[in-house]
């Protein structure tokens, strides 16, 4: 029987609890990410919503942003919702003005904080993702709109013209909050392609 996925969460900030809920439900162990050492043997890394100007600076604090780069860089599969997606993109509008916010650069979109407006304005929507063949229930809180997306960002999901879901090779990005509805399928496509990934690596290495 093959083994559960073993997959982060970062927990410095943020809506980490309903992440981990859905991993659980859907078989995979969890691991709360606070520090360096939790990175090693993960499948997998959430950066969930929450605060995008806080969790850089606890990333920092925590001497945890390198060791993100570094395990990003590498291929580390990595989903990320709302200030997760903030704190993955290469290029961000609307940073605070007390606080020149730091990204991982990982993602090559641009991303504007706060675009869809105030925690008053949060909505709900049926946001069709092809790819899944169906709608999904998509909650926007203080969401970050994607701007630009670069040549090798794959747009999965839009809405009202924005892309709202991207994929660029291991990494997932959210403008908008499955979690939060109790919205799974998401999180199990994620999931999925890492097993697929797992897969085509033992299989690339019984052949070497």
């Amino acid at each position: 029987m093959n083994s559960p996925l073993l997959i982060g969460v970062l927990a410095l900030q943020g809506d980490v609890s309903a992440h981990r809920e859905i991993l659980q439900s859907l078989g995979a162990q969890v691991r709360l990410v606070r520090a360096p050492d939790d990175l090693a043997g993960l499948d997998g890394l959430i950066l969930p919503g929450g605060e995008s100007t806080v969790m850089s600076r606890l990333c920092e604090r925590y001497e945890l942003f390198e060791p993100l780069r570094e395990r990003i860089g590498a291929g580390l599969p990595t989903f990320g919702t709302c200030a997760g997606l903030i704190f993955l993109a290469k290029n961000l509008q609307g940073a605070s003005l007390n606080f020149s916010q730091k990204t991982l650069a990982m993602l090559d979109v641009s991303v504007a904080r706060n675009a869809y407006g105030s925690q008053s304005e949060s909505f709900e929507a049926e946001l069709p993702v092809a790819e899944l063949e169906t709608t999904v229930r998509a909650i926007f809180i203080r969401a970050p709109r994607i701007e630009a997306v670069g040549a090798g960002v794959e747009v999965l999901a839009s809405w009202q013209g924005a892309p709202v879901l991207v994929r660029q090779e291991a990494i997932l990005a959210l403008s908008f909050h499955p979690e939060i509805s109790g919205e799974r399928r998401i999180h199990q496509m994620w999931l999925d392609s890492i097993k697929r990934r797992e897969m085509a690596q033992t299989a690339c290495g019984a052949t070497s």
